[in-house]
């Protein structure tokens, strides 16, 4: 699943949203709940899922989601965040360092929740750790994640981070795995931490 929050100015009563190839992830209970929590900021928020294609393609099919929304002109956009969670991390990561390319201006933050960095027992193999590495200085990013993630290893992580340009910041949630979910808590407490914990990163930077 890939995000973006955007915070715009916006015609009233204008609503938009945008859905490519619905699949289970755009019901995932931490994005959806914490979409609504940033769409209670103000933060206009365009969830997109693009199921079954390679990353090239699918970032290919965010960018032009992506113009399209900007072409809308009852849209005046002033601040994007991207965020994605997982694979759609890699996603997010890959359009930020494609974007900021063109304009170090052109994104004001990213968010990787439970970023997909290793195969599950392969934490020898790092993957799709080369757009965070190509991001520029001027583009922060937040990773939040569980420290009972498999996929994302804690020490390897902070390793990566230490060869970022970008300035980075670590977030843990304790006990949780790769879904996020915590043995022993309500899934509410949860999301509502995980909520709070994105909401403050991007918000402070809005």
């Amino acid at each position: 699943m890939f995000y973006v929050f955007v915070q715009a100015n916006i015609l009233p009563g204008t609503t938009w949203k945008c859905f490519m190839r619905a699949a289970v992830d755009v019901h995932f209970n931490p994005l959806v709940s914490l979409a609504h929590a940033l769409a209670s900021k103000g933060l206009l928020c365009i969830r997109i899922t693009c199921k079954g294609l390679n990353l090239t393609d699918r970032v290919k099919a965010y960018h032009e989601v992506w113009e399209s929304f900007l072409s809308r002109k009852e849209f005046t956009v002033t601040k994007i965040f991207l965020a994605g969670k997982s694979a759609g991390a890699w996603a997010a990561s890959s359009m930020a360092r494609q974007l900021t390319a063109g304009s170090e201006q052109a994104v004001q933050g990213l968010v990787c929740l439970s970023f997909r960095l290793h195969p599950v027992g392969q934490t020898d193999h790092c993957q799709r750790s080369e757009d965070l590495l190509g991001l520029p200085k001027e583009l922060p990013v937040l990773f939040l994640s569980g420290t009972a993630d498999n996929m994302c290893e804690k020490n390897i992580l902070e390793n990566v981070i230490t060869g970022l340009k970008s300035p980075a910041t670590v977030q843990w949630i304790e006990g949780a795995g790769h879904g996020l979910a915590v043995e022993g808590r309500f899934e509410e407490s949860v999301l509502d931490e995980i909520n709070s914990r994105v909401m403050s990163w991007i918000l402070e930077r809005s």
